[in-house]
């Protein structure tokens, strides 16, 4: 999967990089069908500690999930956010065999109808 991480008022170090790219890499676990990803970091200017948003994009067929967090760290923020993604994914693709099922089902009866 392709991912993109854009830092927005700071440089991001390779540590933080490669930590990123190997919790997105992750989600390939729960479904193999993620076009692609865009990881946006940001620094926030306020007195509160908990500066630092982790805004996670996954392309998949027919929907685009999003999940955003703000922690301390950005770490905490990233590994916040793809649990989000995760629980996103268990979702759609529930949803994706139901309709299957369903269609199938269909299928199945119109075909006994017929003869």
């Amino acid at each position: 999967m392709k991912i993109t991480v854009q830092s927005i008022h700071f440089t991001a170090d390779h540590k933080l990089l490669d930590f990123i790219q190997k919790k997105v890499d992750k989600l390939d676990q729960f479904f193999d069908q993620i076009i692609s990803g865009e990881v946006y970091l940001k620094l926030e200017n306020v007195d509160d500690e908990a500066n630092k948003i982790s805004e996670v994009k996954l392309i998949v067929p027919g929907v685009t999930m999003f999940a955003k967090e703000q922690c301390k760290t950005f770490e905490e923020a990233t590994d916040l956010a793809i649990e989000s993604l995760r629980k996103q994914i268990t979702k759609h693709k529930d949803k994706t065999r139901i309709k299957l099922s369903e269609h199938k089902a269909i299928l199945s009866t119109d075909e006994v109808s017929d003869y």
